[in-house]
């Protein structure tokens, strides 16, 4: 019989997610209403591909070190605190009006540092678990709590587009370092004597993309990231033209069905195999998109509700997928590769391209809001079309 994570257990666990989600919805969610606010517009699309551009590098270079040299929580740890510094003096150069491009220098030092930080919280509780598809979906479900309380902190502080928003982030981000600091450490596996600096930086995880469906897991991820890149930056926008105040509680509607998806999730996978759940994820993507593109605020609502369902299907889907289909050893870095093609190579090309996407929808005299969204929801599909007719997965009733 498998054996639950102990209380004691389980609370660290979540309390990881939760703090560390939280710091990233109160951080993320407000970014561009902080920089519009403080005429930064500019350098919106560049700001929010800071975290791209960092998924390249960092990731699979400290998933390699939590692999071979040192436990994840104490790199998490690390992680943490330098992110809440580099959050702090966001905050600072928007309060004293600095430059924009000092502005944009210090997002891409906190992106640096976050930018790993995710793929380490999902491994080492990943690593905890005897049954990850019953066990993860509730100790994840905090973690959508933790965001969803991030946004709602903004809100309260009257922060939507204030530097306090991120100076209660930076807060989030310390307090994430202290916790970790509880959580017990394992040594590392024995390694050899030597290691390539391909090896160093983590880019011999590239390794897996040549299994098949391991390769189409990762590409679908990338592909499905681009699309998905304009929801963050341009939903707060859109829900303001559509006379939607306090945009960051709003966009909690997502989290709010994605904690009902984490807790059926493992009823999900009882019943089908992975190959359908990550597709469902895909086809609640697309319906998003859709209503989205109606332009009337009870719609966009309903399909703001639906990023849950597009979200944990498809991307929590994935982490267990790798979880169960990788080797012990190489986890941490086939999540860092994880997070490289989705917050890396699918959002970079995502946060610029939306940019140019907006640009060219509008229309004058006209918003061009339903052409905007309605061409992200036919990407999507072709998405969808792609890993149906790519991934072979093991069969039915295969573990």
């Amino acid at each position: 019989m498998q054996r639950d994570p102990q209380w004691t257990e389980f609370v660290e666990l979540s309390g990881v997610f939760f703090l560390h989600a939280m710091a990233m919805g109160a951080w993320f969610v407000p970014l561009g209403t902080v920089l519009d606010a403080h005429g930064l517009q500019a350098i919106k699309p560049l700001a929010f591909a800071t975290g791209a551009l960092a998924a390249f590098v960092s990731p699979l270079v400290f998933g390699a070190v939590a692999d071979r040299h040192a436990a994840p929580a104490r790199v998490l740890s690390a992680l943490a605190w330098a992110t809440a510094l580099a959050t702090a003096a966001v905050a600072t150069a928007l309060e004293w009006g600095a430059h924009p491009w000092w502005v944009l220098g210090w997002i891409q030092v906190m992106a640096l540092c976050a930018a790993p930080t995710w793929a380490l919280s999902t491994s080492l509780v990943l690593r905890r678990l005897t049954d990850a598809p019953r066990q993860f979906g509730p100790i994840r479900a905090l973690g959508t709590l933790g965001w969803m309380a991030g946004c709602w902190l903004v809100s309260a502080l009257d922060a939507d587009a204030s530097p306090r928003a991120p100076y209660a982030a930076a807060c989030l981000w310390l307090l994430l370092g202290c916790l970790t600091l509880r959580l017990p450490c394992p040594p590392p596996p024995l390694l050899p004597e030597k290691l390539t600096l391909r090896q160093r930086l983590g880019w011999d995880a590239l390794a897996l993309l040549k299994q098949r469906d391991h390769g189409v897991v990762f590409l679908t991820a990338a592909l499905f990231s681009v699309p998905l890149a304009a929801f963050y930056p341009y939903t707060p926008t859109y829900l303001r033209h559509l006379g939607l105040d306090h945009t960051t509680a709003w966009t909690t509607l997502g989290q709010t069905t994605e904690i009902v998806a984490l807790f059926g999730l493992a009823a999900v996978l009882r019943r089908w195999r992975i190959k359908w759940a990550i597709a469902a994820g895909l086809g609640f993507g697309f319906l998003r998109y859709g209503l989205y593109a109606l332009a009337e605020p009870g719609w966009v609502l309903l399909g703001l509700t639906l990023h849950g369902f597009a979200f944990t299907l498809f991307f929590i889907t994935g982490q267990i997928y790798l979880d169960q289909r990788v080797h012990a050893e190489w986890r941490v870095r086939a999540q860092a590769l994880f997070s490289l093609m989705t917050a890396g190579v699918g959002s970079l090309v995502g946060y610029l391209g939306a940019g140019w996407w907006f640009a060219y929808a509008q229309r004058p005299g006209q918003p061009g809001w339903p052409l905007f969204w309605g061409g992200l929801a036919a990407a999507v599909a072709l998405v969808g079309i792609f890993f149906l007719w790519a991934y072979r997965g093991r069969g039915r009733g295969a573990r």
